[in-house]
């Protein structure tokens, strides 16, 4: 059994991944206060980000000073919680994933899959997109026993009756929140096939596609660590992804956490309420 796999008490830190460019801020701020509200060990946030262009679009860093911001309220709450902004343009220009530099998600979405190549970084890190609330504790989740598992995430809520790469019925996870196991990660190269993958293949949703076909060690979690579709009860992580509806026609409907009046008009939620009136007083200091 590999020593980096099991959590000894005193190493019981939190360590969290966002990826992103300056427009991932407002998102990023909401999930971390969400994340102070739950969190009791020390939280270690890791942001991802870089300047790159694509034929269409120029995108800039994630901001010093919304990082700084970030870093404010984690000492405010706990003077070990730290934030590292790492700069990673040399890296991704190194080894761009051109077959989907223009897909109609951003680069920053590809991210990720650098992480094994910085250095220092925690052997476990829970990544989250920054359209995603935490509402309840999960330090049984994250702290799981990972021996022999490269990722842990939770069925994707529609692309599980479409996709399919193992020999389970359902196996096609969500990318929006993933535990990694990054020595696992790296001894069996899983991210340095997935960039290989992006870098060549052209898949609509490549980062995610790439860790489904890819992954042979995933671990399936329940929905509630990673709820797309609405709240429930028992809801972990809720994340605001993309949906279809039906009624009073059909239509596709998305709504961010940021986007605060269309989250009480559109999705009728007041659950978070507090939280959004945390964000939207700091937001002018971003």
């Amino acid at each position: 059994m590999k020593p980096s796999n099991i959590f000894k008490k005193e190493d019981e830190t939190v360590n969290i991944l966002f990826c992103g460019d300056h427009r991932a801020e407002d998102g990023v701020l909401i999930v971390t206060l969400s994340l102070l509200h739950h969190v009791k060990e020390p939280l270690n946030i890791y942001i991802l980000t870089m300047k790159t262009a694509t034929k269409s679009l120029q995108y800039e860093p994630f901001s010093k000073k919304a990082a700084n911001l970030l870093t404010q309220q984690l000492q405010s709450y706990n003077p070990k919680n730290s934030l590292h902004l790492i700069d990673c343009t040399e890296l991704f220009n190194e080894s761009q994933p051109l077959a989907n530099m223009n897909s109609r998600f951003t680069p920053y979405s590809m991210l990720r899959l650098y992480v094994d190549l910085i250095p220092n970084m925690p052997d476990r890190l829970l990544y989250l997109d920054n359209d995603v609330i935490c509402r309840e504790s999960f330090g049984d989740f994250y702290h799981q026993d990972l021996t022999g598992v490269q990722v842990v995430g939770v069925l994707d809520h529609y692309g599980k009756w479409f996709f399919h790469h193992q020999m389970r019925m359902a196996d096609y996870i969500n990318s929006g929140i993933l535990l990694l196991n990054l020595p696992e990660i790296k001894r069996t190269n899983l991210f340095v096939k997935a960039r290989h993958m992006i870098t060549t293949r052209h898949m609509f949703m490549p980062d995610q596609a790439a860790i489904n076909r890819l992954s042979h060690a995933k671990k399936i979690a329940p929905r509630r660590f990673n709820d797309q579709r609405r709240l429930h009860h028992d809801t972990v992580f809720q994340h605001f992804t993309t949906s279809f509806r039906f009624f009073p026609w059909f239509h596709i409907l998305t709504v961010k956490p940021w986007q605060i009046n269309n989250v009480h008009k559109d999705l009728r939620l007041h659950e978070y309420d507090g939280l959004l009136e945390e964000y939207r007083q700091l937001k002018s200091e971003l």
